[in-house]
């Protein structure tokens, strides 16, 4: 079985570079799908309160038979519940869904700046208290903008492990990675083949016809050799397979080289800009 390589982060746990991501997942299909995944050899799993399918999750885990600290799961706080109070609740519920005693990852999803009167400093003090009593091992936020970044670090006492953001060859989201690289933030990737809008490119698909891998193994490849963590989703086992078999090639300088070329700056986003996003689940 392929071995996934391991990120060592800030705090000293280790994270799989490769995960599977079960946004958009149903409820209904997510124990298939996780179990499939674990079947393959992903030892990742990054789910949220916001994707209402943490139950499943868990449930999968636990049907397959492999111990518990040889996955790592990650969960992400929903927006509804940044105030402390909330945010203790919130992640008592997500332990519960689980049914864990802890969480590998505990993120916050959205920085939401322009809602709690701007506040997600108070927020991340909670997710200390997480880390402190060893039932969150390790905390991270996403979609953190370098301005929000820089308030938790004037602020409080401990450093995202991870930011997970937008990225992909039309968005390499540069400047944040460069950030995070500076200051010992790993960055995760989600939507890391821009919800399938790269995979018809020319230069990938001239790169992939190259080295004789497919335009979606391509990206992911680049992904890992910048030093990423990405969590493909799919539930077709086949694909999931696919996405899986990263670490038997190779790009050369040059591939890499063109494919971070195909950036379109803000124009290339595909999900919402964090620093005006203020979606709270009713």
């Amino acid at each position: 079985m392929t071995t996934v390589p391991g990120i060592t982060l800030n705090d000293g746990n280790v994270i799989p570079q490769l995960g599977f991501g079960v946004f958009q997942i149903k409820p209904e299909d997510t124990v298939e799908a996780v179990s499939n995944a674990l079947q393959i050899g992903y030892r990742h799993i990054d789910t949220a309160e916001m994707y209402g399918n943490e139950k499943e999750v868990g449930e999968a885990v636990r049907a397959s038979g492999l111990d518990r600290g040889d996955v790592f799961v990650t969960s992400k706080l929903n927006n509804s519940f940044h105030e402390p109070g909330d945010a203790r609740q919130a992640f008592e519920t997500t332990l519960s869904e689980l049914g864990f005693d802890y969480v590998d990852l505990f993120l916050i999803h959205w920085p939401l700046p322009t809602l709690y009167n701007g506040d997600y400093v108070s927020t991340w003090k909670t997710m200390e208290e997480f880390k402190s009593d060893g039932r969150a091992r390790s905390i991270g936020v996403s979609n953190f903008q370098i301005e929000h970044l820089e308030k938790l670090a004037a602020e409080t006492d401990t450093v995202p492990a991870v930011n997970q953001i937008e990225v992909h060859p039309y968005f390499t989201n540069d400047t944040v990675r460069g950030y995070g690289q500076e200051h010992g933030i790993v960055t995760e990737a989600w939507s890391p083949i821009a919800q399938g809008g790269v995979l018809d490119d020319a230069t990938i698909t001239r790169i992939a016809e190259k080295v004789g891998k497919s335009t979606a193994q391509v990206v992911l490849r680049w992904h890992i050799q910048r030093g990423d963590i990405v969590f493909p989703k799919s539930v077709t086992p086949s694909r999931m397979k696919e996405n899986f078999e990263l670490f038997d090639f190779e790009l050369d300088p040059d591939d890499m080289n063109e494919i971070t070329a195909l950036d379109r700056g803000e124009d290339g986003r595909t999900g919402p800009n964090p620093d005006t996003f203020a979606f709270v689940p009713s």
